[in-house]
């Protein structure tokens, strides 16, 4: 299901098929033009296709649901052309992650098969960037990465929005420093590490042009993605999980252990010192600090259950 296998299969052509992908011509252009006239999946249709797939193993039903979301793989993957990779290699990594959403998705969640299939076809041209670009193949950690994706862009929005500083310089202020570290809720250091890994001039993705005018790396034409339907479910769900989630799932607990775990987790006093400990509960309890202790772990496992639907 690569690039280069579906531009290939003109010798296949149906016309009366809407589902055969008949390129005219063995390059890029037509690969896209074909994937943009499959026909979308209506919802019923993408249930009874997923359905199939999941409980008989039909490989065609993959095939359609597969093909019905190209255009969505070949979408996503324009947001990543700065990067100066082939685009037929962006979108052949997307539809890999495309096809692990659809041999994973299940139609009974609720949710679009869009909409589950974004984060596996971004992980997926992520992953394929951060192979290929050796400056960043140290970027490993959470933070790394996620400064990897957002520093330039943000650093440009800031630099958009101050009017009243030179806008032609190239170092972060320790303000800008501070704002990058809040929004993307990492470390001052890390932000700085990062912005002199991507300012170093020994790495140069794409060539000086002839007419001697200044080129810009990839990196710079990266494009916010603060505002895409995956990062707003995500930042619902986790706000969700730190209200009403977690009430929900303190009134799945008896009272002792409701209060152990509102003690040992949740309780701030005035002085910082957090909520009693477990001797302090054994005494309260007249146990040993280890029935406490014990206690708090089922209890945990418990809350973990209640909400494990919404994590999932």
């Amino acid at each position: 299901m690569t690039t280069m296998n579906l531009a290939s299969s003109s010798s296949a052509l149906a016309v009366r098929d809407p589902w055969a992908l008949v390129p005219p011509l063995g390059n890029l252009d037509a690969y896209i033009s074909a994937a943009n006239r499959l026909p979308m999946l209506t919802h019923a249709e993408e249930v009874s296709l997923a359905r199939r797939l999941r409980e008989h193993g039909d490989v065609k039903a993959a095939g359609q649901l597969v093909l019905s979301h190209l255009r969505l793989v070949v979408s996503i993957s324009r947001q990543y052309l700065g990067y100066g990779l082939p685009h037929g290699d962006l979108i052949q990594e997307g539809n890999v992650g495309l096809m692990k959403a659809v041999k994973r998705f299940d139609p009974d969640q609720g949710v679009r098969l869009v909409s589950y299939a974004m984060h596996w076809i971004k992980a997926e041209i992520h992953e394929y960037i951060l192979k290929n670009w050796r400056m960043v193949k140290v970027a490993t950690t959470k933070a790394q990465r996620k400064l990897f994706f957002n520093l330039r862009s943000m650093k440009q929005n800031l630099k958009d929005e101050a009017t009243d500083v030179d806008t032609h310089r190239s170092t972060l202020t320790q303000g800008e420093v501070d704002t990058m570290a809040r929004q993307l809720n990492v470390k001052r250091e890390d932000v700085l590490e990062m912005e002199t890994r991507l300012s170093g001039g020994d790495v140069a993705l794409e060539p000086q042009s002839d007419d001697g005018e200044e080129s810009y790396a990839p990196i710079a034409y990266l494009a916010d993605d603060s505002s895409e339907p995956t990062r707003v479910i995500e930042a619902q769900r986790r706000d969700w999980l730190a209200g009403d989630g977690i009430s929900q799932a303190l009134d799945a607990l008896d009272a002792r252990s409701r209060r152990i775990v509102e003690e040992r987790w949740l309780k701030v006093n005035d002085d910082s010192s957090g909520g009693m400990t477990l001797h302090e509960l054994a005494g309260e309890y007249g146990v040993s600090a280890e029935r406490i202790r014990q206690i708090e772990v089922a209890a945990m496992k418990k809350m973990r259950k209640a909400l494990s639907p919404v994590v999932d």
